[in-house]
């Protein structure tokens, strides 16, 4: 750029005329701001946020304590303990999963073979001590419980890639 022509763009004020038309473009189109805590975005069907555990239908937990999730979870996050029951099967015990260790990868969930624990929609989870982010079982079914809809949902849409 020759030293006139930048010269004459700077006195002209080009660069701020250019700076103004496009604030005015986009002045007067629809405005693209989502009120948070009352409107929500679109969430991925793959979005991986608070956990949950699962039950069947007839009410019962999901889990076999296969401990495959615990296996595979890369920041040991994870602890189960189980037991034997009447009919032969075995059922958790204990399930905690510490929030603070997790790292959101989801591997939890595609090694799991009864789709017990799950990633769900929930994002809102902020808590003020970290003791409320250690899981026990009882608040990851109270989780599946309250999200059922949402994770059957999810499960379904994200199906064909599974």
């Amino acid at each position: 750029m020759g030293f006139i022509e930048k010269n004459t763009r700077a006195i002209l004020l080009i660069e701020l005329a250019a700076g103004m038309a496009l604030t005015l473009k986009y002045f007067f189109r629809r405005k693209v701001t989502v009120n948070y805590p009352y409107e929500k975005g679109p969430l991925s069907p793959r979005f991986r946020g608070e956990h949950a555990l699962r039950r069947y239908p007839n009410g019962e937990e999901r889990c076999i304590a296969c401990k495959l999730c615990e296996a595979i979870c890369p920041a040991q996050a994870i602890v189960i303990e189980a037991q034997p029951r009447d009919d032969g099967s075995r059922r958790t015990t204990r399930y905690d999963i510490d929030m603070t260790k997790c790292i959101y990868c989801g591997y939890c969930e595609e090694a799991c073979p009864v789709d017990a624990i799950v990633e769900g929609p929930n994002f809102e989870f902020a808590t003020e001590t970290r003791e409320e982010l250690m899981y026990d079982k009882d608040k990851l079914l109270a989780n599946g419980d309250q999200w059922e809809t949402e994770i059957a949902e999810r499960l379904r849409l994200n199906s064909p890639f599974r």
